[in-house]
């Protein structure tokens, strides 16, 4: 994953100067195909009821472990359901965890971070602090912590604690780059300026010192969807995510068994690695390219607004 270093960044004005996006795709091509399969994945999951082949719930027992073919383009499962349709709805899963998880985090992080930055003195060390503690536990444990401790709140079928449980350990990564920069901007004049007028230390935060450090907040933005996903594939494999019968990749490594015809029928993969190998690989490739995707997009956002790589 990439981290932001706090070399300031390109201004916003720079940004939103017009034929911005094709200069990008002109100076970071790895960057805009990146862009692309994220916006594939963005439609495949909104649209994924009419992108679909079949109903990822449906269960056909004359289909069970097919091979992949021109009826089923990924193979079908221990319980006949068609894999490719599961992928497509899978990634709206993905990307709805992947975005919430990573926006919470992200945006609670910075408002820490600039506020670190702004007061200094004991705040800043107070917070400072909170953020080397959390940054001591590795995100999947730390998730693994809070999932475990406050169980599963169902929310329109996605598991609300799941999605603080990714976002708690994302904020102190963030604070800690953010307030890097912001340290940078909080000795600028027109800081000053604000703070001689009478403004509140609410307005300054956000209308003076926020503005200046979005160009850091959304390249950790970017980055984090991938850690997300990534902790969201990892927690449904161990039984602690979203649970059946909601498409998950990760959930399609790890499926737990359901009764059919009076018997428990076993849909782990792992089982049927020999059999039907299609079952472990497509989801596999699925977490590897939207990982890869997220990571390299966020890797070629920072270069491209990084005055370092201007020439």
């Amino acid at each position: 994953m990439s981290i932001a270093s706090s070399t300031p960044l390109a201004p916003m004005s720079e940004i939103r100067q017009p034929g911005t996006y094709v200069e990008f795709c002109r100076q970071q091509p790895l960057g805009a195909i990146s862009f692309a399969i994220i916006c594939a994945m963005m439609i495949a999951g909104i649209f994924c009821e009419w992108v679909a082949p079949y109903d990822p719930l449906a269960i056909d027992f004359a289909s069970l472990l097919a091979a992949p073919s021109w009826d089923h383009w990924c193979g079908t499962d221990a319980f006949g359901r068609d894999i490719c349709s599961r992928l497509i709805y899978g990634s709206r899963t993905a990307l709805v965890i992947g975005f919430t998880s990573s926006f919470l985090g992200s945006s609670v992080g910075a408002i820490l971070g600039i506020a670190s930055a702004y007061f200094g003195g004991r705040i800043d060390n107070w917070i400072q602090r909170v953020v080397d503690v959390l940054l001591a536990f590795p995100i999947i444990v730390l998730a693994l912590v809070v999932v475990a401790a406050f169980g599963k709140v169902l929310l329109v079928g996605i598991d609300v604690n799941l999605i603080f449980a990714i976002t708690i350990p994302i904020v102190p990564r963030v604070a800690r780059v953010v307030r890097a920069a912001a340290l940078s901007v909080r000795v600028m004049p027109y800081v000053d300026a604000a703070r001689a007028a009478g403004y509140s230390h609410t307005r300054i935060i956000f209308r003076h010192m926020a503005p200046n450090v979005v160009a850091p907040y959304l390249i950790m933005l970017t980055a984090f969807v991938a850690q997300a996903i990534l902790a969201e594939a990892s927690l449904s494999f161990l039984g602690l995510g979203v649970q059946e019968p909601t498409a998950a990749w990760g959930l399609m490594l790890l499926q737990e068994p359901t009764a059919a015809w009076g018997l428990m029928l076993s849909g782990n993969a792992a089982d049927f690695y020999r059999q039907a190998p299609w079952m472990i690989l497509f989801p596999g490739v699925a977490i590897s390219i939207a990982v890869f995707a997220f990571n390299l997009f966020g890797d070629s956002l920072r270069d491209y607004l990084d005055p370092r790589f201007k020439v």
